[in-house]
């Protein structure tokens, strides 16, 4: 790993070098055409794109309910207790995340409120290149269930095999009702648009490649989406107290989603920072992976050495990383000085894995840098709110004269008389 032992200020220029957003205007246009394509030619659309691109031939994208009842039965006791186990964990994290209503009858005369309700129809968008995520559907679906949600739908690419049976198994288990055989951005405009066999949703949610995180972008309008994801990333921040073998192997841990993936350390101590780099040299050789991860070290990661504990997490806070990991001593006194990251992992046994699979907190975050303004997946996402008022004529006798001032400095007396005629005979 390149290691920088620079000012603050230039840290920062190099932090934005890494974490610079970029249009790929090739790839924005061969999503355009395919999203075009679906919308045009529905079914027959998504066959071709299919056999194309994921060398499938399909005579309908719909699995059967009982095969997702036959692989729940049918894998491994310890994969279902897991599984089951994570179930556990995400809904006990996310039912504290439920919103209510409230109705405001403060005043007399006036009724003010506000209605929470469900989405009717959410899909979720599950990969299924290069692994497959039985966790990410547990993690989609599970908030979704708890928001009310009265249909979740499912696109996974197809498999010249078949689905895996843990997808198919986690499906069941968090309570999917339907899943489609289709992926990539052909699979986010069958969502946003419908198709002959694939019902339109309100919202689509779930991580993707960089083709599905373009198509969420463009379909965004005609439907909701939870967030443009691109690549994972792990920001981690450490001192000597820390094992060097420890932090590398988490640094491994989301370099070996994709090349494109980021791992940074930020530590006080450049020795430290020399072992950790020893460390990952080493680990990421034994790999299964190590091709994917080595990419990933070599060319989207770094360790930054600093001066102080201060001034690592104003560095990081720059970084607002997917992941955050804080290895310090006594890492809970620095809650407060993290602004921006996803999800935040305290101390030494909160390894990033542990947040990917059974700790409860939802593992679908904001990357990118975009975790200064945007938060996980959670129940939240699944929902919409709606305002109501009612006035007694009294009340809004009372509030006439301000209602109709303000309408005629904004030049709109249509408004003004609307209000008025609740006067006239």
């Amino acid at each position: 790993m390149r290691i920088y032992q620079e000012s603050f200020t230039k840290m920062q220029e190099i932090v934005n070098d890494y974490t610079a957003q970029t249009t790929d205007f090739e790839i924005e246009q061969r999503v355009a055409e395919i999203i075009a394509k679906v919308r045009e030619n529905g079914d027959e659309a998504l066959k071709t794109y299919e056999e194309k691109f994921d060398h499938v031939k399909l005579a309908e994208f719909a699995v059967p309910k009982e095969k997702m009842v036959k692989a729940l039965a049918e894998i491994s006791p310890e994969l279902k207790q897991a599984l089951l186990l994570a179930k556990k964990n995400i809904i006990s994290y996310h039912k504290r995340e439920l919103e209510y209503g409230f109705i405001d009858t403060d005043v007399p005369g006036i009724t003010r409120g506000q209605k929470v309700t469900p989405l009717q129809r959410v899909g979720l968008y599950v990969p299924g290149g290069t692994a497959a995520y039985p966790s990410t559907i547990l993690m989609s679906a599970l908030p979704a269930k708890i928001a009310g949600v009265s249909q979740i739908v499912m696109v996974t690419p197809p498999q010249k095999e078949g689905i895996a049976a843990p997808v198919l198994a986690a499906a069941q288990l968090a309570g999917v009702d339907t899943i489609y055989q289709v992926g990539g951005a052909q699979a986010i405009a069958a969502l946003a648009y419908g198709t002959q066999s694939i019902q339109a949703v309100n919202k689509i949610v779930g991580p993707g490649n960089i083709y599905v995180a373009t198509a969420k972008k463009q379909v965004f309008g005609q439907v909701a989406i939870d967030m443009v994801a691109g690549p994972s990333e792990i920001g981690i921040l450490a001192d000597n107290s820390a094992q060097p073998a420890q932090i590398a192997a988490d640094l491994l841990s989301q370099a070996e989603h994709d090349k494109r993936a980021r791992a940074i350390l930020i530590t006080d101590e450049l020795d430290f920072a020399q072992k950790v780099d020893q460390e990952v040299e080493k680990q990421v050789k034994l790999l299964p992976r190590r091709e994917i991860a080595a990419a990933s070290i070599a060319e989207r990661s770094f360790i930054a050495v600093m001066d102080s504990i201060p001034e690592m997490f104003a560095l990081m806070n720059s970084v607002a990383p997917e992941h955050l990991e804080v290895q310090l001593k006594d890492p809970m006194q620095y809650l407060s000085l993290i602004q921006n990251a996803g999800s935040v992992f305290l101390g030494k046994y909160a390894s990033e894995p542990l947040g990917d699979y059974v700790a409860g907190p939802n593992h679908i975050l904001p990357t990118g840098g975009t975790a200064k303004f945007s938060s996980p997946l959670g129940v939240y996402d699944f929902v919409k709110k709606t305002s109501f008022i009612q006035f007694s004529q009294d009340a809004l006798a009372q509030d006439l004269a301000a209602i109709t001032t303000l309408a005629r400095a904004e030049g709109l007396e249509a408004h003004a008389r609307a209000v008025e005629s609740r006067f006239k005979n």
